[in-house]
């Protein structure tokens, strides 16, 4: 057994009973978290992690590069191919079964990262001769992106259609390709959070946080509750901004142009706030191990008015909003991910939600000061469909705001001594899990310390995760429905592809 913190259980195992283990902890009910591939010199680890309510269970398994090969369990989760691919485009290393392995992140399978994929033996299908997915008369390919009109990410959809009706969406995000795991490679501890915040901007956040708990685990030591406060601060207010943009692209899709500029109005005031509390429109260099490197530049009573008057604002554009018909029946019934595909995915933040499942990692998992905040009545969504989707977003703004409340009203009834802000770390050598709900849903760390550097990591974002059920929200959707159903999704490119 490896010593990791008490609501992570972890195994060390063969590789013959990887996937066998792995199968088990599904088939017990567990909800596949990850397959992260850990490089350690002349090893490859891998780390198959499940969560269960308050926990996570994780299987380790260490491969020498010289048999790069590990047993499959795509029978027990369709989510265990789209991690292969990943870590076959990293590192060359695949199930013992595949035959082929698309490229997902990486154009052309990676060669110098760690192990040649020649090594394997697979043919790699590489993208852009990969077979279509649909065969029919009159069917065609419509590659859409990687670059579009308006401020998009890079990314390709290729669509296969005959014509108007969606058949199939093969998503290419390796455009945005940046070797983020491999650039966390000895560096300090400090340092890291700074490569964290900026491995998904928009949830930087969230990852940094996620990055610091998994430090803060090795060092042993619990931060002062000022400073796990501003850290929920800035986390909620970037949960508001990045379920507005969703909201502010369906107006734009919709062409509600009152709508799109009332609402873009709200998220930049949200913006300049963030930026007015800490210096930077997204919070980064606020976030690191030990705590936070300053604390709220205006005093929380101010913050609180600012934060109130921009509630109002919200509530009351977002209500007419959703008192529009002609805005509501292009949500109703578009891009519908069920609730069973929702749970054969484990699918993450409002993608799940929105399809009946309840898990929140503020909740479920919780962290930091989030054990001391109280929540909301969420809502109950099961249609799975854009719409409800847009109404989990609606729901958790408004209880951003009850947690931004609450963290406000507390952080101003106490003494704020300049030592609790951060704490200094002595971070001991081993391997540790890190996590955070990020406004797409959960973000995984698994970092590895040796010598006070690090020696390898291993991060997932939701938007990686959640991308995967992407070409199942297409059931009866016409082209006209894309613009919708990619903007209900919430998804960073620059996340899924890192």
């Amino acid at each position: 057994m490896t010593d990791l913190p008490l609501n992570i259980q972890s195994t060390s195992v063969s590789t013959i009973s990887f996937a066998c283990l792995t199968e088990a902890r599904i088939a017990a009910g567990d909800r596949f978290a990850a397959l992260l591939a850990l490089p350690l010199g002349e090893q490859i680890r891998l780390l198959s992690v499940t969560s269960c309510f308050g926990g996570f269970n994780v299987i380790e398994c260490d491969l020498e590069t010289a048999e790069p090969t590990y047993p499959s369990f795509d029978a027990a989760t369709p989510m265990a191919n789209w991690y292969a691919r990943r870590i076959f485009d990293l590192y060359g290393l695949a199930p013992s079964d595949a035959a082929t392995l698309d490229p997902l992140i990486a154009r052309r399978p990676c060669q110098g990262l760690h192990q040649s994929p020649e090594k394997t033996g697979l043919t790699p299908k590489f993208a852009e001769s990969s077979r279509p997915s649909v065969i029919g008369e009159g069917v065609f390919k419509i590659p859409l992106g990687p670059v579009r009109s308006g401020v998009f990410e890079s990314i390709e959809f290729v669509v296969e259609t005959p014509g108007e009706e969606i058949l199939h969406v093969e998503p290419r995000p390796f455009y945005k390709h940046r070797g983020v795991d491999a650039a966390f490679f000895g560096k300090s501890a400090e340092d890291g959070a700074l490569i964290a915040e900026r491995v998904e901007g928009i949830a930087g956040v969230a990852h940094a946080i996620a990055y610091c708990q998994a430090v803060e685990k090795l060092a042993d030591v619990e931060i002062h509750m000022q400073a796990e406060l501003v850290r929920v601060v800035h986390a909620e207010l970037e949960r508001i901004a990045n379920h507005l943009e969703s909201v502010i692209r369906h107006c734009e899709a919709s062409a509600q142009a009152v709508a799109y500029a009332r609402l873009s109005l709200h998220k930049e005031s949200v913006m300049r706030l963030r930026s007015n509390i800490c210096g930077h429109r997204f919070s980064r260099g606020v976030i690191a191990p030990g705590g936070v490197t300053t604390p709220l530049l205006l005093p929380p009573a101010e913050v609180a008015k600012k934060v109130a008057e921009i509630e109002k604002s919200i509530d009351r554009d977002m209500t007419l909003l959703m008192r529009t018909p002609s805005f509501l029946d292009r949500l109703r019934g578009t891009g519908v991910v069920t609730p069973l595909q929702a749970r054969l995915f484990g699918a993450l933040g409002p993608l799940g939600r929105g399809s009946g499942l309840t898990e929140d990692g503020r909740i479920s998992h919780t962290y930091g000061a989030y054990k001391h905040l109280g929540f909301l009545p969420t809502a109950d969504a099961q249609d799975g469909d854009a719409m409800s989707r847009q109404m989990i977003r609606i729901d958790e703004i408004a209880n951003s705001f009850h947690l931004l409340r609450q963290a406000l009203d507390d952080l101003n009834n106490m003494e704020h001594p300049s030592q609790n802000w951060k704490v200094e770390l002595e971070v001991k050598d081993g391997m540790s899990l890190g996590w955070a709900e990020a406004p797409q849903g959960e973000v995984l760390y698994a970092v590895a310390i040796e010598k006070g550097r690090i020696k390898s990591l291993a991060q997932r974002s939701a938007s990686f995760h959640n991308l995967a059920l992407f070409s199942t929200a297409f059931p009866k959707d016409i082209t006209t429905d894309f613009a919708f159903i990619e903007a209900s999704f919430g998804i960073s490119v620059a996340g899924a592809s890192s």
